[in-house]
Formats: C-alpha cells, sequence, structure tokens
C-alpha cells in the first residue's frame, strides 16, 4: 500500500463528498485507502459516506474527540507508505497524489510534505508554507507587523513571505489541511498530541518531524482548494481563545526557562488582545448601521423640534428639555427596534423590510403615547413628522451606501450576477436545475464548452474564457467537474482573479459548493429543505412572542395561577423564557434526536401541545416537530399557547 488518506470531517457533508470525488480521481494511479473519521456530525455525513462510498473505511465516533484523536484513531489502522492528513473541506488536482508522492520517493530525508493552497476565489493561502512560531515570530504576527512588512524575512517568518510562492522550499511548519508523511517517520517519533483538541497539533508534529532529523517541504508544483472557513469560524471569540491556547500549549512542551515564559506571556496577551479586537470588530459591524441611523433621527428631531414650535406655537423654546433626552431617544428606540425586528438590519438591507419597520414602529409609538404622562405628551404631529423624516434619512443614508459600494441607485438590490455555466450541456442544465430548486436568482448567460465544439448553442469554449469573461461582464462561474478536471479549475481561477465568483457542481450531488472569501463559510445551493425557523426574522419574531407572553403572564400571575398545573414551575418557566433560558414552543422531546432539525432552545410546550401524546408514535411526533420548524410562524406559537395554557408549568 502506498497511500493511506485520513479525512476528520464534523458536519461539512457537502464539502466531504466533493473531497471525496476528488480524491477518487486522483488515486488511479496508486495503490491508496481513504479512511472518514466522522466526530459526531448531525448533518447525515455518515449516511452519505456509506452508501455513496462504499470502499472508504468509515470510523463514526460517537463523541467528538478532537482533529488528533480522530487522526490517531485512522493512522493506527494504516497500512500504507505515506499518511495524508486531508480536510474534508478541500479539492486536490487528478495529478496531486502522484507528484507528492514522487517527490518524497526521490527525497528520502523528506519527513513531510505541504502543497500550494488557494481559496474558494483563487487566492493562494499564506499559511501553505510556515516557519515555526518562536517569541519574536509570534509577537510580529499578533501585532500586525507581519502584514505590514508581507516580505520581511524579519517581520513575516510565521508564513515566510519572502520565500516564493511558486518554488519549492525546505520549511519548518506543514498545514493540517494538507500534511503528506512518511508511516515510519511517524512510528519513530510518535503520531499527533491529542492535548491538542484542534489548531496546533501540526505546528507540534512538524516540528517533531525536524527533531527527529528529517525535513518538511512545501511543494509548489501541485495546487489544492482550501476552502478556508468550512470546518471553523474564524471570526469568533472560540476561535481565538483555542487557536491562541493551542500556542501556549506547544510553547510549554518545546520551550524551556525565559523562552517559554516569554512566549507564554506574548501569547496570553494575544488571547485578550485579539479576543478585544473581535469583540470591537464585531461589535461595529452590528452597530454602525442603526447607529447613523439614530444619529440622522436624532438631528432631524432637532430641527423638526425648533421648526414646529416657531411656526405652529410661534415659541422657539416651545418644547421641554425633557422632549429631547425622553421622547426623542423612545421614538428612535421604537423605530429601530421594530426596523431590528422585521430584518432591516439582516445582511440583504431590504427598503421593504425597513419602511415596514418604521411603519410598524411609528404605530406601536402612536400606542404609546396615549399611556404617557401628560408632561411627556408633546405632539402628535411632531411623532407624525418625526416618522417621515425616519423614514426619508434611513433610506438616504442607504442610498449613499449603497452607491459608495456598487456605483449605482438601486438601493437594496443586490447587484444582479451574470453567470456563465462551463461544461458539456448535460451537467449545465443539471446545474441550472439545481439553482432554480434552491431559489437561486442570478442573469444566466449561457454555457462555455469544456473543448472545441461545433454547437453554436455554446457561448465559446474554455480556451476563450477570459475573452467570454470580459465581453458579457460576468461575475460569477460554475464549474461542471464531471466535464472538467480539478487542475483546469484552479488555473482560471487563479488567471481570472477573485473579482469573480466561483461555484463547483460535482457529478451526482444536490450541490453548488464554493466560497468567495477564505475568511467566511463556503456558499452552499443545496435542494435541502428550507426551515422557516432558521430565518433570521422568524427567531427574532420568536424571542419578541416569548418576552411579550412572558411578561404577560408575569403580571397576570395572581389571577392565572389557579388554572395551571404545577403553579412554581409555572411561575419558574416565566423566568426562565425572560431570561432566555426556555422558549415556550419547542420541539417535543423524543428518544430518536432531532438532530436534522435546526437547533432552538429548550421549550415548555410542543407542537402537540392539547394532544394526547401517548397516542402518538414516534413517527408521527417526528413529523410535528419538522413541519413545526419548516412552517414556523409566530401565530402558531400563540395558537400551541393557548391549546396548551393548563400545562405552562409542565417540562417538555
Amino acid at each position: 500500500m502506498k497511500l493511506s488518506i485520513i479525512i476528520v470531517n464534523y458536519n461539512v457533508r457537502y464539502f466531504l463528498e466533493q473531497a471525496l470525488l476528488s480524491v477518487q480521481k486522483a488515486t488511479k494511479n496508486l495503490t491508496t485507502e481513504t479512511f472518514v473519521v466522522d466526530n459526531n456530525s448531525v448533518d447525515d455525513s455518515v449516511r452519505m459516506v456509506a452508501e455513496k462510498f462504499p470502499a472508504v473505511h468509515l470510523i463514526a465516533n460517537q463523541d467528538n474527540p478532537g482533529f488528533s484523536k480522530a487522526n490517531n484513531q485512522a493512522i493506527r489502522l494504516a497500512k500504507g507508505e505515506y499518511i495524508l492528513l486531508l480536510n474534508p473541506d478541500t479539492l486536490v488536482e487528478e495529478d496531486t497524489f502522484d507528484k507528492c508522492v514522487a517527490f518524497m520517493d526521490a527525497h528520502p530525508k523528506a519527513g513531510g510534505l505541504g502543497v500550494k493552497m488557494i481559496d474558494g476565489s483563487g487566492n493562494f493561502l499564506p499559511e501553505s508554507k510556515r516557519g515555526l512560531p518562536t517569541p519574536m515570530t509570534a509577537f510580529y504576527k499578533t501585532f500586525g507587523f507581519a502584514k505590514c512588512f508581507p516580505k520581511s524575512p524579519i517581520f513575516n517568518r510565521y508564513h515566510l513571505g519572502f520565500l516564493d510562492k511558486d518554488k519549492t522550499h525546505e520549511v519548518e511548519v506543514l498545514a493540517g489541511a494538507f500534511m503528506l508523511m512518511r508511516k515510519s517517520v511517524l512510528d519513530k517519533i510518535g503520531l499527533l498530541d491529542e492535548t491538542f483538541f484542534m489548531y496546533g497539533e501540526d505546528i507540534d508534529l512538524s516540528y517533531r518531524i525536524i527533531k527527529g532529523g528529517y525535513k518538511n517541504y512545501y511543494f509548489a508544483n501541485t495546487t489544492i482548494i482550501h476552502y478556508k472557513g468550512e470546518s471553523t469560524k474564524k471570526g469568533s471569540l472560540n476561535y481565538v481563545k483555542v487557536f491562541y491556547n493551542a500556542m501556549i500549549i506547544f510553547a510549554k512542551k518545546h520551550f524551556q526557562g525565559e523562552k517559554a515564559s516569554l512566549f507564554v506571556g506574548i501569547l496570553q496577551f494575544a488571547i485578550y488582545f485579539r479576543a478585544f479586537l473581535t469583540i470591537l470588530s464585531n461589535f461595529f459591524k452590528k452597530i454602525y448601521l442603526p447607529f447613523l441611523d439614530a444619529l440622522l433621527i436624532f438631528g432631524g428631531m432637532y430641527w423638526l423640534k425648533d421648526f414646529w414650535a416657531t411656526s405652529y406655537f410661534d415659541d422657539a423654546h416651545y418644547y421641554k428639555p425633557s422632549f429631547l433626552y425622553f421622547n426623542v431617544p423612545l421614538y428612535i428606540s421604537g423605530w429601530l427596534g421594530s426596523v431590528y425586528f422585521n430584518g432591516g438590519y439582516d445582511e440583504s438591507k431590504s427598503v421593504r423590510k425597513l419602511v415596514k419597520g418604521l411603519i410598524f414602529g411609528s404605530i406601536l409609538l402612536a400606542a404609546i403615547y396615549g399611556f404617557l404622562p401628560s408632561e411627556y405628551r408633546t405632539s402628535r404631529m411632531l411623532l407624525l413628522l418625526g416618522a417621515v423624516w425616519a423614514i426619508i434619512s434611513t433610506f438616504l443614508l442607504r442610498a449613499v451606501l449603497h452607491f459608495l459600494k456598487y456605483k449605482n441607485l438601486k438601493v437594496g438590490q443586490q447587484p444582479t450576477q451574470n453567470l456563465i455555466i462551463i461544461g458539456e450541456k448535460t451537467e449545465a442544465e443539471r446545474a441550472l436545475e439545481l439553482l432554480n430548486k434552491a431559489s437561486i436568482q442570478q442573469n444566466f448567460i449561457g454555457v462555455v464548452a469544456p473543448k472545441p465544439a461545433p454547437d453554436k448553442s455554446y457561448l465559446s469554449h474554455l480556451s476563450n474564457l477570459k475573452e467570454v469573461v470580459q465581453i458579457y461582464q460576468v461575475n460569477e462561474i460554475i464549474f461542471c467537474s464531471k466535464d472538467i478536471s480539478a487542475q483546469s479549475i484552479m488555473h482560471w481561477m487563479t488567471q481570472l482573479g477573485n473579482k469573480i465568483g466561483y461555484k463547483i457542481v460535482p457529478k451526482e450531488t444536490m450541490s453548488i459548493i464554493g466560497s468567495n472569501s477564505k475568511n467566511t463559510p463556503g456558499e452552499l445551493y443545496t435542494v435541502d429543505i428550507r426551515y422557516k425557523i432558521s430565518d433570521a426574522v422568524q427567531r427574532r419574531s420568536k424571542r419578541l412572542v416569548d418576552i411579550i407572553i412572558a411578561i404577560i403572564l408575569g403580571l397576570s400571575y395572581p389571577l392565572l395561577f389557579l388554572f395551571v398545573n404545577h403553579k412554581f414551575s409555572f411561575l419558574k418557566n416565566i423566568f426562565n423564557v425572560l431570561l432566555g433560558q426556555k422558549t415556550w414552543v419547542s420541539y417535543f422531546k423524543i428518544k430518536e434526536k432531532n438532530n436534522d432539525l435546526p437547533k432552538i432552545r429548550n421549550g415548555v410546550l410542543s407542537p402537540i401541545a392539547g394532544l394526547n401524546n401517548e397516542k402518538l408514535d414516534t413517527a408521527t411526533i417526528q413529523r410535528l416537530n419538522f413541519f413545526y420548524a419548516r412552517d414556523y410562524d409566530w401565530v402558531k406559537d400563540l395558537e400551541l399557547i393557548w391549546k396548551g395554557f393548563k400545562n405552562l408549568g409542565d417540562k417538555i
């Protein structure tokens, strides 16, 4: 056996499927075996592998033991002369394994090998080649010196930016996404250190290969796609914590004395520093638009106050100071809160949702207005004028922001993507069908043939792709991998650059896969069921209904507690819902887990509220849970709460 390929998977089913298809193509000239170790995924990965890839050795863990332990499980069973650790969110070229194995055979002192990696936009991933994270290397990376001086041999030793990415080099650290090693070397230096749950294990293993008397190489003569961000979410606080704690484990293990103390100190500071930057960045991304809206509305209300006081009451000082510090903040909170719950601040930034939210907010404020003390009931006209100003000002703000980004005034509309598909007619039609079923709106231009063809229904053939992109101003390309080699796909991705979105349709799959950024999750166009309860607006509506019902029930508790079972639990449930620990309605818990349904909080009631669950079989309960998630509407929660009112003190 020449090569054992090991893939550890966790909830990236469609990317895993594509990776395995590419592995099949790349192993035709070698004697190989492939292992998939699944760390308790809930996305049907195990069944997919078992049904579609019966030759793969499948290890299905019942928990998530971490990356190192999972790899070691397969390494202990592997029989290959070489061991390859491969990420599930990768795509390899047809001759990648042939070239890598040939290089290792020709370099007996090579203990490990990594390859050139690009992301889903064709950008080179600098972590393809890395240096050992010494204290100063870690310092320069943590505090941004490496980014400021990317080609410096002093400041950017972490990513070895001074080495030519198109040439093969001896390096210190290999990337865990593609890590080819001799089995005999692993037998000598040991397997992955299971102290590392995720991150750091590749650095540790690379360092031990060098300490064992072998060399690590960055091999530039083949390329793989690594959809960075699929197996992990790099913009999260958890990533910062886990990554830098892994570096601390490495420092304590391999450095001694003052060097270790300095390294650990830098890394501990880096955890807090990076965490602070992450929190600040995430907060700014969420708050900048509401903040600008609030400023505009406040400024307009300040002017409207003086305008109305002067023109109607002939007294510039007619309104009390309380108008600015009480009424205006109340109005702004009502308007913007309603916009938020209507989805006006979601990524799509829909103008329709914005206006709808402001109108609902105005109606809510008008209702509240009548309950305010007389000294705070300033003027209905100001409230009306303020609502009009809120609509105009927030719309104009979005128009300006949209123009700055897209250079047009089609506010709230994502620019239409001019799409071409590269492949034979059959696969191209299947790709279009998948797009339609997934409700993806694109301006389809036509099909490019993978090779010269006399059929004039094609736009052109692949050799003229650059001209086709320019003539038709193409924004997105879908490659049919059944008809085009992975090598050709990666060639064109790097040639055309990252201003185009790239997607791949693996053969015989129901998904279209791609990623336009190394820092974001890849995009999936699938024909899977769409659950309404996963929608951000619906989730906010559910939470709002939970809070309103909890407040009403809490205020009415002295009158209602006689009509419900378990009086104390009823009161406890009210507080748990208010604190966000529970929701009033959730799935009915059954022995067979609802792992395939979107996750929501544990509930007080379930979709079978008011029914005799003793007469319902498991299949019926599963269907009711499924329909609740798929067709969710907040009105449904109100109906179930009404039907199951007596059981609001129960637990499901």
